[in-house]
């Protein structure tokens, strides 16, 4: 079915607003742009744009395995709907009319396979260049966007409803003018293509446009729409992801303002810092963002290196090793800065003929401009591991206790989980917002979801979300968990969370003992990747390249191939052994990669010891 019969019959346009299809100038390739922005000595890989953008999961958004496993379940709970997911994970694919809607006087696209992402060019493995739709927030989307419409309309703060501009730079410039905010005015330089100067590229509001995402805006209005906990319909749309109104309402925002910008694009202080190749310009030291664009995800850039990453370079592209490298080194140096701990014991009462008991206070600060975590919620989380240890080394207490072999996580009585739970109401006939299904497993129906059972998320500083009078003020509040206020009567949260263990000190044990708090993050759970795998099986979701069978650019020779996509980002999870297989290149799957179960990693470790 075309977009055109969907319509006719009563279908809904989940992408009316912002820029269609039908680009005059199209998005150009950014291999294109390697050729002057790439780093190729010394330390220009750590400031040069191209070098530091490539590693990152907005370069790699069309690669990530997970987002494609996730499409799947979200088509098949709502048909169709993949034109909105893909919309921001392939802006040159979807702008190019190569998802549901079709460039200006062209046939329409079959809405099944365009929505599945069938009918993009190139393919996971390719070079970034003139045929590829796998390139993520290409360099042409990002610096062609505007604040506004062509015509003055208003900018979007949400859904990758981005205004693109579309016209000649100038009269004797017949292409759009790339944007930034640098102003070449140094002796009449100019790069060696149209520019103009942009104060929106930096501000945070440009990263809204995809870092704010809420139930699809269809032309019959929102799809899904906020409940709260006791039924009542807010006729809000439903809020998918808040980080960029989470900072709106937080100390950062205010002046002297932080940006997204100030912390995920960092001025480079390389003394070296150029942003390309030309000789001849000034010093960018100290006036360079760094395209890093990292967050807390190590996991995914290592499995997109490691299952595309040889076949991007041997396809005619950059070699990207060690920018994966790079990205995930940095992602773990922003877990590092994002939060505080400190442990202290509060009491302790030794053991002697009868078990003792002991206290343990752990405070939990966020140093971030957001809630923390914050972000895509399914399968996110970030949690408390309590280890006590006696003086011989040995465990008396552990809470929060995590299997590295199994992918489980113990939830104790006492265990701090932090995390969002979203979900569908009344689902099961509770009345209640229900996260499971009826088999008890976790649902992550994100394009179904319509209210909010849990949001322990850690606050930011300073932040205020609105009132439960604003229709704002049901967005970002927590949900079953209470931060108290800096002041009462303030209405600003606290950004920490503090919380006492007790536990029993078995008679016998031997002090003095060591209390020692970690906090860890982790990018994908357990029980998401099973219901990533377990939706496929029920939905009988074929394998990729059988889905896209009537598509003209498959069979693939990488990615899941002959697996579903949920049985394939499952299998990386579990690290399966791939299909047998050996490469033109004589690379055998038994030596594949292994990935690990989503490894959490460790942002702080805080400890504390009895003095007996």
């Amino acid at each position: 079915m075309t977009l055109s019969q969907q319509l006719g019959g009563g279908g809904v346009d989940f992408t009316p607003h912002g820029t269609q299809p039908g680009l005059f100038s199209e998005l150009i390739y950014s291999d294109n742009c390697a050729g002057c922005h790439r780093g190729t000595s010394g330390t220009q890989s750590t400031f040069r744009p191209y070098s530091t953008w490539s590693g990152s999961m907005m370069a790699n958004a069309t690669r990530d395995p997970l987002f494609w496993a996730a499409l799947d379940i979200a088509n098949k709970d709502v048909p169709g709907v993949g034109d909105y997911c893909l919309r921001c994970h392939t802006p040159r694919g979807w702008l190019g009319g190569r998802v549901v809607k079709a460039t200006f006087g062209d046939p329409d696209n079959d809405v099944t396979l365009g929505a599945a992402g069938c009918l993009l060019s190139g393919g996971y493995d390719k070079a970034d260049n003139t045929d590829n739709d796998y390139s993520g927030e290409s360099c042409h989307f990002c610096h062609r966007m505007m604040p506004q419409g062509p015509q003055g309309q208003p900018g979007y703060l949400e859904n990758g409803n981005a205004w693109i501009d579309d016209a000649n730079c100038s009269a004797d410039q017949l292409e759009p003018c790339r944007r930034g905010p640098y102003t070449y005015n140094v002796d009449g330089q100019t790069p060696p293509h149209p520019w103009v100067q942009s104060d929106y590229h930096s501000q945070s509001a440009n990263c809204a446009v995809c870092h704010n995402v809420s139930t699809p805006d269809t032309d019959a209005g929102p799809l899904k729409t906020l409940k709260l906990n006791d039924g009542t319909d807010t006729t809000r749309p439903f809020p998918i992801e808040r980080t960029f109104n989470e900072w709106q309402q937080s100390q950062f925002a205010q002046t002297p303002q932080q940006t997204c910008q100030n912390c995920h694009m960092p001025e480079s202080e390389d003394p070296d810092a150029s942003a390309c190749s030309f000789s001849g310009f000034p010093s960018r030291t100290g006036n360079l963002p760094a395209h890093e664009f990292v967050g807390g995800n190590t996991w995914v850039p290592g499995i997109i290196k490691g299952e595309y990453g040889q076949g991007i370079e041997d396809n005619g592209g950059t070699d990207r090793s060690s920018s994966y490298d790079q990205t995930v080194a940095w992602a773990r140096e922003m877990l590092g800065s994002a939060a505080s701990v400190t442990t202290t014991i509060q009491s302790y009462s030794p053991p002697s003929a009868v078990a003792g008991t002991m206290n343990v206070a752990v405070k939990v600060t966020n140093d971030s401009g957001h809630k923390l975590p914050t972000g895509y919620a399914e399968g996110r989380r970030m949690w408390l591991n309590l280890q006590v240890h006696d003086a011989n080394g040995g465990l008396v207490f552990e809470s929060g206790a995590y299997n590295t072999a199994t992918g489980v996580l113990t939830i104790d009585s006492q265990a701090r989980v932090y995390e969002i739970q979203q979900g569908i109401f009344n689902h099961l006939g509770t009345n209640e917002c229900d996260v499971e299904n009826s088999a008890g497993k976790s649902m992550f129906h994100f394009v179904l979801n319509d209210c909010i059972a849990k949001d322990n998320r850690i606050p930011p500083l300073g932040f205020k979300p609105a009132t439960g009078d604003d229709p704002n003020g049901y967005e970002t509040r927590p949900v079953g968990f209470t931060y108290p206020e800096t002041t009462p009567g303030s209405g600003v949260l606290v950004n920490f969370d503090a919380t006492t263990y007790t536990l029993p000190v078995p008679s016998g044990t031997v002090g003095p003992l060591t209390a020692t708090a970690r906090l860890y993050y982790q990018t994908s759970s357990k029980d998401y990747m099973e219901f990533l795998r377990d939706e496929a099986i029920a939905n009988a979701t074929p394998a990729e390249n059988t889905m896209c069978m009537g598509s003209t650019n498959r069979p693939f020779t990488a990615g899941p191939q002959d697996k579903s996509r949920g049985q394939y980002a499952y299998d990386l999870w579990n690290d399966s052994p791939l299909p047998d297989r050996v490469f033109a290149d004589g690379f055998d799957d038994a030596a594949a990669p292994q990935y690990g179960k989503s490894p959490p990693e460790i942002m702080q470790t805080a400890s504390a010891t009895t003095t007996r």
